[in-house]
């Protein structure tokens, strides 16, 4: 029987209604940028599956190092223990987070990575006596799946049936270069009306939404003033972490740095589950007490897994080697070649890119999981390329270690897809 036919006894798939697409694609194989079915076919990773292998499937420097780590220390409990590994990553990320950033506290996900960033500007004011309920988000952002990171999210499509349930939130519009002042007039209308916690933002770039990018400017005006007014800034950089921008991080392009950070995928280059909330050494101060309660009690089984951080420091070691950040610089310019080509074609609405991360608006009215992005779904895989429709919008991140000839298969794929929708 094949993997497919046994998956359908007893699995159950995120993001996928299984009455609709009852079939998944069994995967026996992964190593570089390509990805090998049960029958022998082979796709080009366009999406580094889910943003998390960015220096390429199975790479063998990050295995080799987890595999020294495994017959050394596979797992202790992180409450009252600590480990080489956890202690060499923590110095490893404080070198390349921005400066502000001085404590990491570990997580499993990257939901879990805001779930503790939220909790954590939760409790440092009710610590201080202060209370503040209200966070305040960008509209259309998102955040993770559990309560906290779900509340602070404007996806209503992963949303809708415990909308009654979440913490509460004010949205605001993304900057555009152009809504600035109306963007800060809000503000001020909600800081005064509200006790608010915190503010919550994917840094430049949004990416459930669309890979839509926002105006650095009107996102450092929005942080400073919101500093003025001690509301704490965390950045969910979950996503655009680890080089994916062209930066480190998406925030050193932001004058005004985040109290809190969230990270996670790519920090352990897809080969094992870790995240990290980092912050300032304000916030954790605020925790300092003789009252044990004012302790921050959020714990995961698996917090600082020694294995997980030993992928992680060497994926910290190959981004920052001179081999990566040239491949990072290529990628880009090439993005760039094709966004000009690209953009002037007839059934592009628009095009946008940053580092390693491109996106493409088709001039089509689709709907997030429907029929036309399941065909061009279908159409990318069948053409050995694969990439994953964010409804109208096509996006590329590709590990850093694509060829060229992969990445321009993936450019074809994408030009002769425009010719069916």
């Amino acid at each position: 029987m094949s993997l497919k036919a046994r998956d359908k006894k007893h699995l159950w798939h995120p993001l996928k209604q299984h009455q609709l697409n009852p079939d998944s694609l069994a995967i026996v194989k992964a190593k570089g940028c390509m990805l090998t079915d049960e029958d022998g076919n082979q796709y080009i990773d366009a999406i580094s599956s889910w943003y998390t292998c960015m220096y390429g499937h199975c790479n063998d420097y990050i295995v080799n190092a987890t595999y020294k780590q495994m017959q050394q220390l596979d797992h202790v409990m992180f409450s009252d223990f600590t480990h080489e590994p956890a202690i060499q990553l923590s110095e490893a990320l404080i070198k390349i987070l921005p400066q502000n950033q001085n404590k990491i506290y570990f997580n499993d996900n990257g939901s879990t990575a805001v779930e503790a960033g939220i909790k954590m500007a939760l409790q440092y004011y009710f610590n201080k006596g202060e209370k503040r309920s209200l966070f305040i988000a960008f509209e259309d952002g998102f955040h993770g799946d559990t309560f906290g990171a779900m509340s602070v999210s404007g996806l209503s499509v992963y949303n809708g049936p415990f909308e009654n349930f979440l913490i509460k939130v004010k949205r605001i519009p993304t900057p555009n270069g152009a809504n600035h002042k109306a963007i800060l007039n809000q503000l001020k209308s909600i800081v005064s009306k509200h006790n608010v916690a915190g503010f919550i933002y994917e840094p430049i770039i949004q990416g459930a939404a669309g890979m839509k990018i926002h105006n650095i400017e009107g996102l450092n005006s929005i942080l400073e003033f919101l500093k003025t007014k001690d509301v704490l800034t965390i950045a969910d950089e979950v996503m655009t972490g680890f080089g994916k921008t062209g930066e480190h991080f998406a925030s050193n392009y932001i004058e005004t740095k985040p109290d809190i950070m969230c990270l996670s995928k790519a920090l352990t280059a897809g080969l094992l589950p870790m995240a990290i909330t980092s912050c300032t050494q304000a916030i954790y101060n605020g925790f300092l007490s003789d009252d044990m309660a004012k302790g921050f009690f959020h714990c995961h089984t698996y917090s600082a897994n020694p294995v997980a951080c030993a992928a992680a420091i060497a994926g910290i070691e190959l981004l920052t080697s001179e081999e990566i950040e040239k491949n990072i610089k290529w990628i880009s310019n090439s993005h760039k070649t094709f966004s000009d080509t690209i953009k002037h074609h007839p059934k592009v609405k628009a095009t946008r890119h940053i580092g390693v991360i491109f996106a493409l608006d088709i001039n089509a009215k689709m709907e997030r999981y429907g029929s036309l992005r399941d065909k061009l779904l279908k159409f990318f895989m069948d053409r050995g390329v694969f990439l994953r429709p964010l409804g109208n919008t096509i996006y590329i991140q590709v590990p850093y270690v694509i060829t060229k000839q992969e990445l321009q298969k993936v450019y074809d794929a994408i030009t002769e897809a425009l010719e069916i929708v």
